[in-house]
Parts: C-alpha cells; structure tokens; sequence
C-alpha cells in the first residue's frame, strides 16, 4: 500500500478524529482508510491510536508519528511546488559543450545575452572538439559540427557552419588578387595541421560550382586564431570560420579573397536528449539558441 496516502489517511484521521471523517475529505470509504492505518501499524509493529467508540487518541508511539508524518509531507510538497517552478521560470545550471572554436567565439557571447535576461541561471560550458560524444556525460545540450551520427538524441539544425578566404591587404599588394580559385596554386596558403586534406580545398562558388584546388605554403598551425594572426601580418592567405575572420575584416587588417566562393558549408546542430517535460531552462536556452544562431536568423 503507498506509504505516502497512509500517512496522509493517518493525519487526516487525527484531524477528523475519526475514520469515517477522514473519510469523507478523502472521498474514500471508511474501511479503506481503516485498512491504511492497519498497514502502517504492521508495518510498524504497534499501535498508533487508541480506538474507543466515539474517538480515536494518538498513543505514545502515533504522537512521534505524527509529527515524523507532518515533516515528510511538506518535504514532498517543497519538491514538488520547486519542481513546477523549475518547469515554469528558467533557473538553475545549463551544462553546454560545443567545439572549441565555435564556443569561443560563436556561442559564448549568445550564452552571455541569455543570462542578462534570465538572472535565475548560470552557464557551464565546456568546450571539446567531440561534443557528441560528451553530452551524454553529464551535459544537457551540445553543439556539433559536422554529419551526426545515428541517436536517439534530438538535434536542431543552426546556420551552417561557412568558412572563407581572407588575406592581407599587405600580402594582396605584394602578391596580387587571385581572380579564381585555380589560382591559389600559386600562393601562400595558409595550413591547418589537423585537417585531413589541408593541402587541397574544395571550394563551392557560384551557381554550385565547385573547384578543388592544391595549395601549399610554408606556415601551418594546429589552431585556427593563430592562422588568422599570421594572416593579418601579411602571411598569406587564410581558409578560416568567417566568425573567425569577421573583426579582422571590420578592423582592416584582412581583406576577403573571392568572396563568392566558400569551403563547402558544414552542417551545425544544437543536440540534447529527448525529455517530455523539459525544464523551462532548457526550453529557454534552446529556442534562445536557435533564434540566435538558427538558419533563419540574419
């Protein structure tokens, strides 16, 4: 029998002072709530109340009971109403993972607006380059970049992920423009070292054209900010997350190359576990999140 509607029978039997008066609140019969107090007396191994004709009295051991009952019952109840509250105003701490990159510079500045207009929560966001991986170990949502694999995660598609050319008005002085992708076979092409394929990008242009092209040059790096740095001090030209470029393009320091082609768009997506009843956090920082970086946001 459910502990928790004994004990609620118990108390209401002591309020009423009868079973039958219990029983009339709890819109039950009174055999009912008769057995509810006999199983918590089993269970216990002694009497909670003295039954006479007219009322029942709370022995020794039912007035500890009682009051044992009370206090479990308003804990429940502070768990509950917290719970409601959790699922109607966004609190608490959302655990996000995203690419290195791409959290750096993409999404912690949106993560900083959603707190100005939720002072209820905080942000802990981690930042690895295998964030499917992660979101099942303790993150509630995750940022990924690329082809997902098969889940029974949910994922939200956001703006692709778009990577351009850029150089240095200093380099472009010295070396010209290219005016098509073949081209950059005969400059400086900057190189990042992780990439499989760095020595050939495969770039989409106009009317879906594509051109693969081998370049090569003499400076590599494991980390994208740092091509972009040797970039702007006229190092050659850069294949970088146009976020990446953008403040260096606005200050001057780096000037776009071919700017109708692109390396081929990757997919982006906002990743999280399929929950019924997710908390108000949650669905806050997800459409938050896909209003900000969705694909249909300018």
């Amino acid at each position: 029998m459910d502990k928790l509607a004994s004990m609620e029978a118990f108390i209401r039997v002591v309020e009423c002072g009868s079973f039958a008066g219990a029983a009339e609140i709890s819109g039950v019969s009174a055999t009912m709530v008769a057995k509810q107090i006999r199983s918590i007396e089993e269970r216990l191994g002694a009497r909670l109340l003295h039954r006479t004709t007219r009322r029942h009295q709370l022995t020794e051991i039912g007035r500890l009971y009682l009051e044992r009952c009370r206090a479990a019952l308003a804990s429940v109840e502070l768990a509950e109403s917290t719970a409601l509250e959790l699922q109607n105003s966004p609190r608490g701490r959302l655990r996000i993972v995203a690419p290195v990159g791409y959290g750096g510079r993409t999404l912690a500045p949106k993560l900083a607006g959603w707190l100005g207009m939720h002072p209820n929560v905080s942000v802990d966001l981690t930042l690895d380059d295998r964030p499917e991986e992660q979101v099942i170990k303790g993150h509630e949502l995750a940022i990924v970049i690329g082809d997902l694999r098969e889940s029974t995660l949910v994922a939200r598609p956001l703006r692709p992920y778009r990577r351009i050319l850029a150089a240095a008005p200093s380099y472009l002085s010295a070396h010209g423009a290219p005016q098509h992708p073949s081209d950059l076979a005969h400059h400086a092409c900057l190189g990042i070292g992780y990439w499989r394929h760095h020595d050939r990008w495969h770039l989409h242009g106009p009317g879906n054209q594509t051109c693969v092209v081998n370049v090569c040059g003499r400076f590599s790096a494991n980390q994208g900010s740092a091509l972009v740095r040797a970039a702007a001090h006229g190092a050659g030209i850069v294949l970088q997350p146009q976020d990446a470029l953008e403040e260096e393009i606005a200050a001057g320091r780096l000037t776009p190359v071919l700017p109708a082609w692109s390396f081929m768009p990757t997919p982006v997506n906002l990743v999280y576990a399929q929950d019924r009843r997710p908390t108000a956090k949650l669905r806050s920082a997800i459409d938050f999140l896909i209003r900000q970086l969705g694909e249909s946001h300018v």
